[in-house]
């Protein structure tokens, strides 16, 4: 997951407000969103390569989000997968703060990340560049491969467009979070990070949404968590095209 945007106790009618964009190398063998036959509580695509996943729910109310914090000059090679941190809290029972204070004690060994968990009792943040796990308060957040909040253009870009989505008077519909979610547009180069990739790459994953030929966004998600324990939760996925990417198909659930 290389975007979350989400909105925590802002809405009238919802707890939750998620749209995130899952960007990925296209050869690499994904499941889409789908209840998990081993884990039938998981609701939450999943990585084929390392089992793990980038987004979830479950059926008793717990979520979890991730993305990497890009760093490359800093890689292990051996480090175990990031996508675990988010299925080992979907399959676990601790409470979100306790799990995290779990978490932090081996964050390390880990490879960056930005770690999004959340239950009943409350939503947390932890990532291993960026001190200890915190309790969010209501508001609006935006994370992409930097820290929480970070003020990078297509973060600014994403949460000024949230922010629009839920102030609006009419009902919140799920296409004004994809149509945000589609946003290709880039960065000026006066605006891009230095992140420690090549300026070309720099320009490139300044979008909402990423396309090249060989990386760029595989998924987009919508998350709606309303005040009375309804959860609804699409996925729209994607495959690259000449012209441009296209959808390859719509998965909703609700519950």
């Amino acid at each position: 997951m290389c975007l979350i945007l989400f909105a925590y106790q802002r809405h009238p009618r919802f707890q939750l407000i998620l749209a995130a964009n899952r960007d990925e190398f296209y050869d690499r063998p994904t499941a889409p969103l789908d209840f998990w036959a081993d884990y039938p509580q998981v609701l939450a695509g999943r990585d084929l390569a390392q089992q793990g996943t980038w987004l979830g729910v479950t059926r008793q109310g717990r979520l979890a989000a991730i993305t990497n914090y890009r760093d490359p000059k800093h890689i292990k090679p051996d480090a175990p997968s990031r996508g675990h941190l988010v299925s080992n809290f979907l399959t676990g029972t601790l409470p979100a703060s306790a799990y995290l204070q779990e978490v932090s004690a081996v964050a390390g060994d880990y490879n960056g990340f930005n770690l999004l968990v959340g239950d009943r009792h409350g939503l947390f943040y932890l990532s291993n560049r960026g001190g200890p796990p915190r309790a969010l308060i209501p508001g609006l957040y935006g994370i992409s491969n930097h820290l929480l909040d970070t003020d990078w253009p297509k973060t600014r870009r994403g949460k000024t467009g949230l922010a629009q989505a839920i102030a609006a008077q009419d009902e919140l519909s799920s296409e004004k979070l994809f149509s945000l979610l589609a946003d290709q547009a880039l960065a000026p180069d006066d605006q891009l990070p230095d992140t420690g990739v090549p300026r070309e790459w720099e320009k490139m994953l300044s979008a909402i949404f990423i396309t090249s030929p060989h990386y760029g966004t595989r998924s987009s998600s919508v998350l709606l968590m309303d005040k009375e324990g309804g959860v609804r939760f699409e996925e729209r996925t994607w495959v690259p095209a000449v012209d441009a990417p296209q959808a390859q198909s719509d998965r909703q659930y609700q519950f």
